[in-house]
């Protein structure tokens, strides 16, 4: 009588995916709060060993306290986010249809291409003595620098979009008929879109970066202003709430757009 000799079962790939536990990773929002204690801790340490004066977190919070009691830090707060904010809107909103027209067509960039590389040489900062005499001492001069900082970042990064976009999918999308018009539109606004949202996140730390320049032009609030004035009385604790403050809400404005990013560039891959 035959006897059926069946071979050895082998553990095959599959099966050896499934018995080994699957991987774990420690969520970003722990890392960066991790990131913020070990922050702290390394400013009380220093603090504690007297580094030139460094206020330590107890001082700053103290004195974070006092401002947000009696509303200047309200006030200076909702002064400078409405530089920020307009001078900001303004600029990327200009960016965005001058990036295009320089990628799109060759003759204006020729035609803009020349100053915006010449601005872009030029540290926005610079130009606060000439906006002084042009614009007079207002909020003007202020949400000007602003918006050349925003607009120099925002237009380059469109620009470099527009020429990215693959040649292919254009020439693909001209086979299938369809004209300038609806390339630019379905092929060339939704490639370009990523490079966009990151020249206005860039744009929007250029304008945050120059707001404390932009409000020593005769300001009389706003979060620079305050940490000029308490320079000159070496209130180190306010100086360092007004930074505090700044990089808080420039970080809650970056995340809003980083999330927005993310939204409309869902079909991006990612890691």
């Amino acid at each position: 009588m035959p006897i059926d000799v069946q071979p050895p079962r082998t553990r095959g790939p599959e099966t050896t995916r499934a018995a080994s536990p699957p991987r774990r990773h420690v969520p970003l929002p722990v890392w960066n709060v991790l990131a913020v204690v070990f922050g702290l801790g390394i400013w009380t340490v220093l603090a504690r060993v007297g580094v030139s004066g460094l206020p330590g977190p107890q001082a700053v919070a103290v004195r974070f306290g006092e401002l947000a009691a009696d509303g200047t830090l309200l006030d200076d707060s909702l002064a400078s986010l409405r530089r920020v904010l307009i001078g900001f809107a303004l600029g990327s909103a200009l960016a965005v249809p001058v990036g295009f027209l320089m990628g799109w067509y060759r003759t204006a960039r020729g035609l803009i291409e020349p100053y915006v590389q010449f601005f872009r040489t030029i540290p926005p900062l610079a130009v606060i003595p000439l906006a002084i005499l042009l614009m007079g001492i207002g909020e003007t001069p202020k949400i000007f620098v602003i918006f050349l900082a925003a607009f120099l970042s925002c237009v380059v990064s469109t620009f470099q979009g527009v020429v990215s976009v693959d040649s292919t999918m254009i020439n693909a999308a001209r086979v299938l008929g369809a004209n300038d018009a609806v390339v630019f539109r379905r092929v060339v606004v939704p490639a370009s879109t990523p490079f966009i949202l990151v020249g206005m996140r860039v744009g929007l730390g250029a304008a945050w970066a120059t707001l404390v320049a932009a409000e020593l032009i005769a300001a009389q609030e706003g979060l620079g202003y305050r940490m000029q004035q308490a320079q000159i009385y070496y209130d180190l604790p306010s100086i360092f709430v007004g930074l505090i403050t700044i990089g808080v809400l420039g970080l809650i404005m970056d995340r809003l757009l980083l999330a927005t990013e993310k939204r409309l560039t869902g079909w991006q891959e990612r890691r």
